[in-house]
């Protein structure tokens, strides 16, 4: 299999690396607390005031930390996981990877343009990249040509696909829906900027999450190898993601945030995503996957 030395030296810093931001991230708690702050655009927002992410809103923080849980006790372990079987040549596996791999991307693409800077920029500049280059050349790795073999004729190409492009269609929407109306108003700012200098989160998912995510989904209807492939790592990759914004929702929660209707919706997608991901690799044919691998090597 190519590039596994490399996948495999890839995924393991990622997985110390990303554990210790996580670590740091939960139970960092210097500062002296809560505080008030006047953004340059006279909005007073409410700030953390405590460990790495003591500069940022209150409730971003506590969303941030949510995360870190859910990266350290699902993502590293997914990851470390699916690596393993990724060495042994396990094609569920490989595809497992490849989505894990596309939650830790996204996740410190996110942490290095959004979290105020703190002591560990460094490192989420580093695994940015690293999980940049391990994503690539583990969709690299596959045997393209081959990949719509490997899924079985029960896979449910149309439900998977309709979800990817529903669910970003309604996306884009909400994100929609806050940048708009300011702007016709005349106010231009939303509230949901607090002190932040652009919408990170909604930029980065209109312009590259949600048209991926439309994309590889009209790929997978039309059971293009490409669609397979694609759509099978972004649904991992979703379920993941999803997971952690349940996590956020909760965090909220218990700190006193009204969360309601999301509660209800974001739970309910997430479930969804989950199912989706278990459909895709529960129809990966590892039988014949390995009978193709036995004629090659």
């Amino acid at each position: 299999m190519k590039h596994k030395q490399t996948i495999t030296i890839l995924g393991s810093l990622i997985a110390v690396l990303s554990a210790i931001t996580s670590l740091l991230g939960i139970f960092s708690n210097d500062g002296s607390g809560p505080f008030q702050y006047e953004s340059i655009r006279g909005r007073m927002v409410d700030i953390y005031g405590k460990g790495i992410y003591h500069h940022m809103s209150a409730d971003v923080a506590i969303q941030g930390i949510a995360q870190d849980y859910v990266t350290l006790f699902i993502g590293v372990p997914l990851l470390l996981v699916s690596l393993v079987g990724f060495r042994k040549q396990l094609i569920h596996h490989h595809f497992l990877l490849s989505g894990t791999l596309g939650y830790f991307l996204v996740t410190f693409l996110f942490y290095t343009s959004m979290a105020m800077f703190n002591i560990m920029f460094l490192a989420y500049v580093l695994l940015m990249g690293l999980s940049f280059f391990a994503l690539f050349l583990t969709l690299r790795s596959f045997e393209y040509s081959r990949i719509a073999e490997y899924f079985s004729s029960k896979t449910p190409t149309g439900f998977v696909g309709w979800f990817l492009i529903i669910n970003s269609i309604l996306i884009a929407f909400l994100w929609l829906n806050i940048i708009v109306p300011p702007l016709i108003q005349g106010t231009i700012y939303p509230p949901e900027l607090n002190h932040y200098t652009t919408l990170i989160v909604q930029g980065f998912d209109l312009g590259l999450l949600l048209p991926i995510s439309f994309i590889v989904g009209l790929f997978l209807i039309k059971k293009k190898p490409m669609g397979y492939l694609y759509a099978t790592t972004y649904i991992i990759f979703l379920s993941i993601l999803m997971t952690a914004l349940t996590a956020k929702i909760i965090a909220m929660a218990i700190n006193g945030v009204n969360v309601v209707p999301v509660v209800f919706i974001i739970p309910s997608i997430n479930i969804i995503t989950i199912i989706s991901a278990f459909l895709m690799i529960k129809n990966i044919q590892i039988k014949k996957f390995k009978e193709y691998k036995n004629t090659t090597t």
